[in-house]
């Protein structure tokens, strides 16, 4: 069976849409900026980079209530918010 690639496109925008997702909330926001090491002005140049893309999706892995209620937000299954399933 042939895999479907994955458009790189839809991935950015799914990371995109899940860090607008985690900013959305003041404490959640001061999570990842803690637990990544970035700040503000390192998200803003970094908003292409698919390291940054994991790394969200790994913020979001981490803390299953999370990747639960920003799947629900996004209207998306959560497998779809894990790494693993981007990268098939």
């Amino acid at each position: 069976m042939l895999k479907a690639e994955t458009n790189p496109y839809d991935t950015m925008a799914l990371a995109l849409s899940a860090l607008a997702w985690i900013l959305s909330d003041d404490a959640r926001a001061a999570r990842l900026l803690s637990l990544t090491g970035l700040d503000g002005a390192d998200l803003r140049a970094r908003v292409g980079d698919p390291a940054l893309h994991d790394a969200i999706f790994a913020f979001l892995e981490a803390h299953q209530p999370d990747l639960m209620a920003c799947a629900e937000s996004l209207g998306v299954p959560p497998a779809q918010l894990a790494r693993p399933e981007l990268q098939r």
